[in-house]
C-alpha cells in the first residue's frame, strides 16, 4: 500500500470517506514509507505507531458509523517539535527539553486532531527554532530529499521532508523568519505564512505579538486550503486572532483558480537584497510566464530597507522573552545563536524598542499603500538555494557578508515585517536539480485570494510534480 502515501492529501480524505482505503491502511502506508526513507533523512524524530493505529482505527470505525467526519479525518500527521503534544515528547531541539511530555496539546494540535487527523508523530526543527537550517543536539541534522549532503531548510525542516518524500500528506509549521516558506522553497512544496491572526499560536507569551504565527505546508494549494480550513479561525486566548473561521478556505477547492487577466502584479528579483545568481537564473522567467497568464507586470517593490534592522530588534526581544530564564539557569546548555539573541534583546533600549515599534508601523503603512497600487508581489522566497548541510548558515551571498544567521533570509523576514499572507511555491530547477520558489505576496488579510492565485500559477507551472527520486525512496 506505499503507493497511497504519492497521492495528495484531498484525494486521501475522499478515499477514506468512500471506504475506498481505510484510515489503517493509510497509516500502515505512511510508517513504512518513514521505515523506508527516514532513517537517511532525518525527518520524522518521534514516532507514536501505536497511538496512532488506535486513532485511526477510532476514525474508521467513525466512518462505518456514518458519523459527521472533519476535513482531516484519517489523515495521518507529524507536528513541528516546537508544538505541545499531550503525552508525547516534544523536544523543542533542545537538551533542556530532551525528555519533555507535556500534558497538553498546543492550540495547533488540538484543531487538527478535532478536524480528523491522526497524529503519527514530531517533525524535527531547530533548537527553539532559531535558524533556517534544521539540526540540533537532541536528533542531528535533517536532510533535503533532493540532495542529502544540503540543508532542507527550517526551521520547519522536518515538515517540509515529510512531505517532500510522502511520508505524511500534511504536516503543520510556524513562520518568524521564514520558517514556513524557506524549507518549502528548499524541499518543492507548498508553503504558506498566513496573514497575523489568522492561525492563533496557544501556548504563547506574547499573544499580541504579529512577529510569530502558526501554519502549515502541503504538497499543493488544494491540500493547504484542506488544512486550512482547519487551522484558521479565531480563539479568544489570542487577542489578534482574526474572526472568519477557515470555511472560507473551501472555496479554494470548489472554486475555479483565479482568473489572472488584468491582476497588476509587481515583480522584483531581489527586494534590493543580495541574491545567488543561481537564484536570479531560475527564476528569470517568473515575469514573462505571470504575462503569459493575462497579468499586467511591473518592476516595483515595496520600500522596506529599514525592515533588516527593525526585525533583529523585535526577534531578539522575542527570544529574550522566551529564553531568558533559560538563559539565566542554563545558559551552557542553549545553541550559540539563542544566546547570541538572548543577549542582543537584553542589550536594546526602550528607546530603541520604541523606534523599532515606530518603524514598524510606518513600515505597515508603506506596505498597505503599495497594495493599493498591486493584486501581488512576487519575488524570491529564498536568496540562495540549500547549501550543504554541515554549513550553519551562508556568510555570503553574491559578494555580500551576513553578519549574522538572520541576515541570509531577509527575503522572507523582511515580509513578515508586512503582516501579509506569503507563499512559497515551487517554481524551477537550478541544473543541478536544486528546487528554487518563488514567493506570492498578497495585500493584508487577502490569504483565500492569494492561494486561489497561486492555484493558477501551480496549474500552469507544475515544478511541484517533479519529487525527490534518491535511492532511498
Amino acid at each position: 500500500m506505499s503507493d497511497l502515501c504519492d497521492h495528495s492529501a484531498v484525494e486521501l480524505a475522499s478515499m477514506i470517506r468512500q471506504r475506498e482505503v481505510s484510515a489503517r491502511e493509510l497509516l500502515d502506508a505512511c510508517l513504512a514509507r518513514i521505515d523506508a526513507v527516514n532513517p537517511r533523512l532525518n525527518a520524522v524524530v518521534t514516532l507514536v505507531p501505536d497511538r496512532a493505529a488506535e486513532r485511526a482505527d477510532e476514525a474508521d470505525e467513525a466512518v462505518a458509523r456514518g458519523d459527521e467526519l472533519g476535513p482531516l479525518h484519517g489523515l495521518p500527521i507529524a507536528h513541528k517539535d516546537l508544538e505541545p503534544t499531550a503525552g508525547i515528547r516534544t523536544t523543542m531541539g533542545s537538551p533542556i527539553f530532551a525528555d519533555w511530555v507535556p500534558d497538553i496539546d498546543g492550540l495547533v494540535v488540538e484543531r487538527l486532531r478535532a478536524a480528523g487527523a491522526v497524529t503519527i508523530g514530531k517533525t524535527n526543527t531547530p533548537e527553539f527554532g532559531a535558524g533556517s537550517n534544521t539540526f540540533n543536539p537532541v536528533f542531528g541534522a535533517t536532510r533535503n530529499p533532493y540532495d542529502p549532503s544540503l540543508t532542507c531548510g527550517g526551521s520547519s525542516g522536518g515538515a517540509a521532508v515529510a512531505l517532500a518524500t510522502g511520508m505524511v500528506p500534511i504536516a503543520d509549521g510556524s513562520d518568524m523568519g521564514g520558517s514556513l516558506r524557506n524549507p518549502a522553497s528548499f524541499c518543492n512544496v507548498v508553503g504558506l505564512r498566513p496573514s497575523a491572526g489568522r492561525v492563533p499560536s496557544w501556548p504563547n507569551r506574547a499573544p499580541w505579538s504579529p512577529l510569530a504565527t502558526a501554519g502549515a505546508m502541503a504538497r499543493s494549494v488544494d491540500d493547504l486550503a484542506l488544512q486550512m480550513q482547519a487551522l484558521a479561525g479565531p480563539d479568544h486566548r489570542i487577542p489578534i486572532s482574526l474572526p472568519q473561521s477557515g470555511d472560507s478556505f473551501a472555496e479554494v477547492l470548489t472554486q475555479q483558480p483565479a482568473d489572472l487577466t488584468g491582476l497588476r502584479v509587481a515583480w522584483t528579483p531581489d527586494l534590493g537584497l543580495p541574491v545567488d545568481r543561481a537564484v536570479r537564473d531560475a527564476l528569470a522567467f517568473v515575469p514573462d510566464r505571470l504575462g503569459e497568464l493575462g497579468c499586467d507586470v511591473v518592476d516595483d517593490a515595496p520600500d522596506l530597507g529599514d525592515a533588516g534592522e527593525i526585525f533583529q530588534v523585535l526577534r531578539a526581544w522575542h527570544f529574550e522573552l522566551a529564553a531568558g530564564e533559560l538563559y539565566d539557569r542554563v545558559s551552557e546548555q542553549l545553541k550559540e545563536t539563542v544566546r547570541w539573541n538572548v543577549e542582543l534583546g537584553r542589550s536594546f533600549t526602550l528607546t530603541d524598542h520604541a523606534r523599532a515599534a515606530a518603524g514598524h508601523a510606518d513600515l505597515v503603512e508603506r506596505a498597505r499603500r503599495f497594495f493599493g497600487c498591486y493584486d501581488v508581489l512576487a519575488l524570491p522566497a529564498v536568496q540562495v538555494v540549500p547549501f550543504p548541510v554541515e554549513t550553519e548558515w551562508p556568510t555570503e551571498i553574491d559578494g555580500t557578508t551576513m553578519p549574522t544567521y538572520v541576515d541570509w533570509m531577509r527575503s522572507c523576514s523582511d515580509i513578515t515585517l508586512t503582516g501579509c499572507p506569503a507563499m512559497s511555491m515551487p517554481a524551477a530547477f537550478t541544473p543541478d536539480g536544486l528546487p528554487v520558489g518563488v514567493q506570492f505576496v498578497g495585500p493584508p488579510r487577502s490569504d483565500v485570494e492569494l492561494m486561489r492565485f497561486a492555484k493558477a500559477w501551480e496549474l500552469a507551472v507544475p515544478a511541484g510534480e517533479r519529487r525527490a527520486t534518491f535511492g532511498a525512496i
